[in-house]
């Protein structure tokens, strides 16, 4: 049989974070073949490794199949040459060949350089500008009529993510994705740690959080967060901004006293009275204007000018005058507070979690607490494979993680110790 082949390369931590293992697999998965032609190991920890393929295919298209897939894995042709692009149609419309991105560092071949894409996530496309020489990843509602898009798969170069190897401490802590089984004390200390680090080193903490920090008991931890200035934004729905309204007003969640669990004379209806005293009062910015408002996570955010935003959801209650009910604008000013942002941290909501987790590039830390283990797995199978997973009660995590951050600010504990 005539056996068609193409030569590729690959650089990095080959062998230590498994780029080489997963072309391999991909090979042999899609029934080609291989030769290794070359191969040099890095023999310092920071060296990267070198490795020089012979690919082959039983014909032209099981063999560009089977590059097409080594290519999303961090391997480019020895004979480079530059993208392709097309013209969008129209306003909102793609080519039919478009590159449809992933959340990892990506690169364009043009004019003898490699020319980094900004703003990587995945599932986007590519747009191309060729007077500033500068690619720019986008959503199809954000491509205008004529914007150069770029298409195919040739002149592209993907650089995977690869495992820590003096970074941030729960990353080299956890062995794999998710766990329910590890002490959660180690990792709430390790957690708080990795906060610690983060801001010493002038990064930026992004917290995406659920109605379960309130109902746990967990908001005045959150709170204390944000005013020891942990936090850069918050990234919430409508049901986080009303329980903790009540919760702080009337010390319910859901009409259910949160420090003891009992349920309050008609309780039911506290959610709802709140949601009217956020529209009497017109915002939550003016509750605290006026001091009704004084304590809590929505107040924390206003008084230590922290950006939030709630996305709204068609099963609200109002939903309060803060809320953005308008989808694509919502997510639109969700990736201006991401923008940046070394570390996110993930608190017991799966659905802002995995929309969030798909407007990161791979290269932002993630962190995801839930009690529910299919949360995380969901997360992770939808692509946000860099999130470490800690299945946990948020209640019980979160004090633990603030009771270690108070001992590193006041100096109790060596910050390079093992604290597991």
């Amino acid at each position: 049989m005539e056996q068609y082949e193409q030569e590729i390369e690959v650089k990095g931590h080959l062998v230590d974070s498994s780029i080489l293992t997963r072309i391999f697999d991909k090979v042999m998965d899609l029934k080609g073949d291989f030769a290794v032609e070359e191969f040099i190991i890095g023999k310092r920890k920071e060296d990267y490794s070198y490795a020089r393929l012979t690919i082959r295919g039983n014909s032209e298209s099981h063999l560009h199949n089977i590059l097409e897939n080594l290519y999303r894995e961090g391997a480019t042709s020895i004979s480079t040459s530059n993208f392709n692009c097309e013209k969008a149609p129209k306003d909102m419309v793609l080519p039919d060949d478009f590159y449809s991105t992933t959340n990892n560092a990506t690169q364009l071949y043009y004019n003898n350089q490699w020319i980094s894409v900004d703003r990587m996530m995945m599932d986007k496309c590519i747009v191309f500008d060729p007077i500033n020489n500068r690619a720019e990843c986008k959503t199809n509602r954000e491509v205008k009529k004529g914007d150069l898009i770029v298409t195919g798969e040739k002149g592209i170069r993907i650089v995977p993510q690869e495992r820590p190897r003096e970074g941030i401490d729960i990353f080299q802590f956890m062995s794999s994705s998710s766990s329910s089984e590890r002490p959660s004390q180690q990792i709430a200390k390790k957690v708080a740690v990795d906060i610690f680090k983060t801001k010493k080193s002038g990064g930026k903490i992004v917290v995406v959080a659920g109605p379960v920090v309130v109902h746990s008991g967990a908001s005045e931890i959150l709170s204390s967060l944000i005013r020891l200035g942990f936090v850069d934004g918050v990234l919430a729905g409508n049901a986080l901004a009303v329980h903790d309204i009540e919760n702080a007003l009337l010390g319910t969640s859901l009409g259910m006293y949160v420090d003891d669990g009992t349920l309050a004379v008609r309780g039911h209806r506290n959610h709802m009275s709140i949601v009217n005293e956020v529209f009497k009062a017109g915002s939550i910015k003016n509750m605290v204007k006026s001091g009704v408002l004084k304590k809590g996570i929505m107040y924390e955010c206003i008084q230590n000018d922290v950006p939030f935003v709630l996305c709204g959801s068609i099963r609200d209650d109002g939903p309060i005058p803060d809320v953005v009910t308008d989808i694509v604008e919502a997510q639109r000013l969700y990736k201006s507070v991401l923008n940046n942002a070394s570390l996110v941290v993930m608190l017991s909501t799966m659905l802002h979690s995995i929309a969030v987790g798909n407007m990161l590039p791979s290269s932002v830390k993630v962190i995801a607490v839930d009690i529910n283990q299919p949360v995380v797995t969901k997360l992770l199978d939808r692509g946000t494979t860099q999130a470490i997973g800690v299945v946990t009660d948020i209640g019980s995590f979160l004090p633990i993680v603030m009771k270690n951050l108070k001992s590193l600010i006041e100096g109790k504990k060596d910050l390079n110790s093992d604290v597991s």
